[in-house]
């Protein structure tokens, strides 16, 4: 649904819609720690997911894949997959050190904070506190 962030997600203060719905679909996403980041939907599955692109106004992409997984009639997965753009100017050789001692870890706290934040929401019908899970150091800013 439009602004679901805001209920949903434990780091966004607000999530304005800029236009929606379906694969043209806009909206920014407005973080505790006061970055802003706009999201450009660019595939819409419905009932199953969407692609997206993700950035600083002006600055450059990163490309996230959000998937409902069924697990049985009653269950499912939210699967969230980020291709970040953080890393791409460093050079391959050394580029699987920082990827592996400091972003991975970062986005994995991150994305899981992210879904345990909608098991929240769906399993209580009530917005998820803000930094329920734990601060985060790039998204929680200074609360």
């Amino acid at each position: 649904m439009p602004g679901n962030l805001e209920f949903c997600h434990p780091f966004c203060e607000k999530n304005p819609v800029l236009q929606w719905p379906g694969a043209s679909s806009r909206d920014e996403v407005h973080y505790l720690s006061g970055w802003v980041l706009e999201r450009r939907f660019c595939r819409w599955l419905d009932g199953v997911g969407y692609d997206l692109e993700i950035s600083k106004s002006g600055g450059r992409t990163s490309f996230v894949s959000w998937r409902i997984l069924p697990r049985n009639a009653q269950e499912c997965t939210l699967r969230v997959t980020v291709f970040p753009h953080v890393l791409q100017s460093v050079p391959v050789a050394i580029r699987w050190l920082p990827h592996a001692t400091w972003l991975r870890p970062m986005l994995g706290s991150y994305l899981r904070s992210v879904t345990r934040g909608f098991e929240w929401y769906v399993m209580r019908d009530e917005p998820v506190p803000k930094n329920q899970f734990g601060r985060h150091r790039w998204f929680s800013g200074p609360r």
